[in-house]
């Protein structure tokens, strides 16, 4: 089917890598009045992926659908309409029959025949064809961007979705107001609660928004209830023996502990105490749930799946869950072994009240009465994020926790890593609490690292 013609020839040709497709499915509808071009390397790569049950593997199967879809009875080596009057064309487009002597070829360039190659040849090929329209390669995969700018192809990641003020979003859920009364704070203290706009005046009211409110003559912490619209005080509280040591961690363990709250987000480097918290907080609370479920992205290394270990399930997730039993140990270690708390805590774990849970087996479960921690949720994409909160039945609370600067899982950064985009889509709602813990509490050397190293 010959493409349509249009007025302007400033319609771009997008060639999309496999990494964009395992990132989001559906990205091919989302170049506006712009053409897409699929390298049939990638539907090799897709091919691939099709099995399993991680994320990328539902991302591959969706997306093959929709290709299925949007082709109907249309061969689709040939421009094909995406869905809208306002979208432009899609095609699969065969590289090795139409890479000539005198095009540049990448896996002579770079002394190597790889699929990466493959997809920048297919660029390059366009580039020839069309060379009255711009050509950009996107890919959320660093390394071929910049090889595509060494052969002169235009590169860019994708951003649909991209959060573009990191830093200022970490920052919601948190504020201190200088200049109060020293009354109002004397009657938070003594009445625990107060009216908000003694306050807040005319400020906006965010739902579970934390607060540290000064005077000239003391302080206190608060809480804005959007329920009840009042301001209430935060006292630091033990979580099974576990103590908050600053403003921030206080906050954090208040929204981890708080029956209201159905969906939590602790942000923080290393050090800073997000998942001790976590955990303390589930503990103190074991009797409102049924179980307690640890989970966090498993990031191999050389990108291998688990399957390449040896053993069951639990001995392959091991090695990946240790930084969470750490944490067990240390709560564990508050106590002699004679007391009931640290033997409640290896009953908990013989009889599987706490549990290491596999997030690639969660799609399809409905969870209730669950206390579930997500940790290093910032190695999670947003349809993740997504699958885990769509699980949650009747009585069940969600803490993720997590570091959107530390990021381990390739094709994800900072501005496209799933708790930034849980932060940005969740913030105000009256289900959710975020926190960001600033002071590291591990020790003084693990605070040398952070600011110096």
């Amino acid at each position: 089917m010959p493409r349509a013609k249009k007025t302007e020839n400033d319609r771009k040709i997008f060639v999309l890598d496999t990494s964009v497709i395992l990132y989001a499915h559906n990205s091919i509808m989302n170049f506006a009045e712009h053409d897409v071009v699929i390298p049939i390397t990638v539907l090799e790569e897709l091919d691939q992926f099709k099995k399993g049950n991680d994320s990328k593997n539902f991302e591959a199967r969706e997306f093959i659908r929709l290709l299925d879809k949007l082709s109907k009875d249309k061969m689709i080596h040939h421009w094909t309409p995406l869905n809208g009057k306002t979208k432009g064309f899609f095609k699969v487009m065969m590289t090795s029959d139409k890479l000539k002597e005198e095009h540049i070829n990448a896996n002579k360039v770079f002394g190597e025949e790889k699929n990466d190659h493959k997809i920048l040849n297919a660029a390059l090929v366009l580039k020839s064809e069309e060379d009255n329209r711009k050509v950009i390669l996107v890919s959320k995969d660093i390394n071929l961007r910049l090889k595509a700018k060494s052969l002169d192809i235009h590169a860019e990641d994708y951003e649909t979705g991209k959060i573009k003020n990191v830093t200022e979003l970490e920052n919601t859920g948190k504020a201190i107001i200088e200049g109060i009364d020293p009354d109002v704070i004397n009657k938070l203290y003594d009445n625990y609660t107060v009216e908000s706009k003694l306050v807040l005046g005319t400020r906006k009211r965010k739902s579970n928004t934390y607060y540290i409110l000064r005077s000239e003559k003391n302080s206190v912490l608060a809480y804005y209830n959007g329920e009840s619209n009042t301001m209430e005080r935060v006292d630091k509280k033990l979580a099974y023996s576990v103590k908050p040591r600053n403003a921030e961690q206080t906050f954090a363990l208040h929204a981890i502990t708080n029956p209201n709250i159905k969906l939590v987000s602790v942000q923080g480097v290393a050090g800073t105490g997000k998942t001790l918290l976590a955990l303390a907080g589930a503990l103190e609370q074991r009797r409102d749930f049924k179980q307690i479920f640890l989970a966090r992205p498993i990031v191999p290394l050389s990108n291998k799946d688990i399957g390449y270990l040896p053993g069951d399930i639990k001995s392959k997730l091991n090695p990946y869950m240790e930084p969470l039993w750490d944490n067990l140990k240390f709560i564990q270690n508050q106590f002699k072994e004679s007391d009931k708390e640290f033997q409640k805590i290896t009953e908990m774990v013989n009889q599987e009240k706490l549990v290491i849970q596999p997030l690639a087996y969660i799609r399809g479960r409905s969870l209730s009465n669950i206390f579930f921690i997500v940790d290093e949720a910032q190695n999670l994409t947003p349809h993740e994020i997504k699958t885990i909160i769509s699980r949650a039945g009747e009585n069940t609370k969600i803490v993720f926790t997590g570091d959107v600067h530390q990021i381990d899982t390739p094709y994800l950064d900072s501005q496209s890593n799933g708790l930034t985009y849980l932060i940005d889509r969740v913030k105000d709602h009256p289900l959710y609490a975020h926190i960001k813990l600033e002071k590291g509490e591990r020790s003084e050397l693990a605070n040398l690292a952070n600011e110096l190293l």
